[in-house]
């Protein structure tokens, strides 16, 4: 608990930290070695999470959201980040080689099915994975829903979201000329990967603090870049998904197709004032599921790490417990 404030932080409603009973380095083809543990139960139910981003990477505090006594907890840094290898490569890396990789994890693990939780473009490639393999999906808790539709990123790169954070858009602006703005995904793309490690890591820098300073509602804006090996990753694997629209087969590809998982028990939880990925796409999602518990969040943007956020995640994956 915040002793100025008395208000509960994200870290209030979390289990204890806790250590992974197996850590292991799965070997994917095409060059990609992926970054695997598991903590919790080893005999619990299996539950598999995905990161953010594309290009995000696990963290021990996601380990943190399920009771270690009921639930085999699953996490992998997906190709080209995190603890993943090689680094920020794009090669072989679209979102239907990730699906592969999730199966070939589960039968790597001799998992049958496991439930999926995921936020971001964790909700993104947890939809994804779960229509093309429904009947390998118990259940799923969806954060700060991202449909990977062009509506999304024209709201985000667009200058949608600029339009509440100003100051912070003009710095996003800044490392592009004026005569290539109009494109932001393909001018940052020219300049994340020409090969120049210098302007590479500036790019990346400025992508990445133009996101994680939108992430949350608490910040108002103050958050940075982080390092920039994490940066470069981070923003390469992003823009080239986006530039290929999320290797979908067309844009609403995951609504069109939501009637395959309508059987599958979802729980979705929005941020009220989530400036990356606004409740729209949430609301959308949730009418093209018409089972699933959909719970807004207020005075929460989209963060994993809000306090609202974390309340609503943790028991969500309580009530499964049942």
């Amino acid at each position: 608990m915040d002793q100025r404030s008395g208000q509960k932080r994200a870290a209030d409603y979390l289990y204890p930290p806790i250590e992974p009973f197996d850590q292991r380095v799965i070997e994917v083809g095409d060059g990609h070695r992926v970054f695997v543990e598991q903590c919790g139960n080893p005999q619990g139910v299996p539950v598999l999470v995905l990161h953010g981003g594309p290009g995000g990477g696990c963290s021990p505090a996601m380990r943190r959201y399920f009771d270690p006594g009921h639930y085999r907890v699953v996490l992998f840094d997906q190709r080209g980040c995190g603890r993943s290898r090689p680094h920020a490569s794009v090669e072989a890396n679209t979102t239907w080689h990730l699906v592969s990789d999730i199966e070939r994890i589960r039968g790597d693990l001799g998992i049958d099915r496991f439930a999926l939780f995921g936020g971001s473009w964790g909700a993104t490639l947890a939809l994804v994975y779960a229509i093309t393999h429904p009947d390998r999906v118990t259940a799923m808790v969806l954060r700060g829903v991202f449909l990977m539709t062009k509506a999304e990123l024209e709201w985000f790169y667009g200058g949608g979201a600029g339009a509440f954070y100003p100051e912070l858009w003009t710095r996003f602006l800044s490392v592009i000329p004026e005569g290539e703005r109009h494109d932001l995904l393909a001018a940052y793309n020219t300049r994340l990967f020409s090969g120049l490690l210098g302007e590479e890591t500036r790019a990346a820098r400025a992508w990445a603090g133009w996101e994680n300073s939108l992430a949350s509602v608490l910040g108002d804006g103050a958050a940075g870049e982080g390092p920039a090996e994490y940066a470069r990753a981070f923003a390469r694997l992003e823009n080239h998904y986006f530039v290929n629209g999320g290797f979908l087969e067309s844009d609403g590809w995951i609504v069109a197709n939501a009637a395959r998982i309508a059987h599958v028990p979802t729980t979705i939880i929005q941020g009220r004032f989530d400036m990356i990925c606004p409740p729209t796409s949430a609301w959308k999602l949730a009418q093209a599921l018409p089972k699933a518990r959909f719970h807004m969040i207020p005075m929460a943007g989209h963060a994993l790490s809000e306090p609202g956020i974390s309340e609503a995640l943790v028991h969500a994956m309580n009530l499964l417990r049942s």
